[in-house]
């Protein structure tokens, strides 16, 4: 029997579309989540909510080189491993995210030692589980289609979306910890979690950008 998914049977074209789409709804999807994260982030001082809307914005690196990635694999039938196009998005990214390591790991030090309490972070948890809800949906639909296709680099994009639900849990953590007990520290020690997980983002985005595909599933991605 045929697998079925997204309404469809399993036609390469119509899966390579279904990819696509994800693609493009991840890119505008941490667009979205970036500017309203750093938006409030600011104006409610809450640095861990602020980091991770960096951190979205990096993503819309990554996230568009994976758009080219399907685009070019669809229409030309071409092999998985990146080009150059490719390449130097995730060596960006790569980049980017060791940048916003260093810089998050300094502002919550200072954070750390002078005591900084943000006003609120509400909207961190507000954020923090819609994007729970999206990261594991995402993730759920692009193994879906990866393994139908049998693509390991979709499946391995789709794991690395374990990174980003990991990043919304800490900023949840986080937020709802100082909601509940005020305690400032908790925002800065969010903001060196999330730091640590950006690290291995650019970690994972130097390994791809070398052909390596294997992201926190460990080649585990089936």
């Amino acid at each position: 029997m045929e697998a079925i998914s997204f309404g469809v049977r399993k036609d390469r074209s119509k899966l390579y579309m279904w990819a696509y789409i994800l693609a493009v709804i991840t890119v505008v999807y941490n667009i979205a989540e970036g500017l309203v994260s750093v938006l409030f982030g600011f104006e409610d001082e809450s640095m861990a909510l602020f980091g991770f809307g960096l951190d979205s914005f990096v993503e819309v690196i990554s996230g568009i080189g994976i758009w080219h990635m399907i685009r070019r694999i669809r229409n030309n039938h071409a092999k998985e491993n990146p080009d150059y196009f490719e390449q130097q998005a995730l060596k960006i990214t790569g980049a980017a995210f060791y940048l916003l390591t260093a810089g998050l790991l300094i502002v919550s030090t200072v954070n750390l030692v002078y005591g900084h309490r943000p006003e609120t972070t509400l909207w961190g948890i507000i954020v923090s589980v819609v994007s729970i809800l999206t990261m594991w949906a995402l993730m759920h639909y692009k193994l879906t289609v990866g393994r139908q296709l049998n693509s390991e680099a979709i499946i391995a994009d789709a794991n690395c979306t374990r990174t980003c639900l990991y990043l919304s849990l800490v900023l949840l953590l986080a937020s709802a910890g100082y909601e509940l007990t005020g305690i400032g520290s908790l925002d800065s020690i969010g903001t060196i979690m999330i730091a640590w997980l950006s690290f291995r983002e650019g970690r994972e985005a130097f390994r791809k950008a070398e052909g390596k595909l294997a992201c926190s599933c460990q080649g585990n991605c089936r």
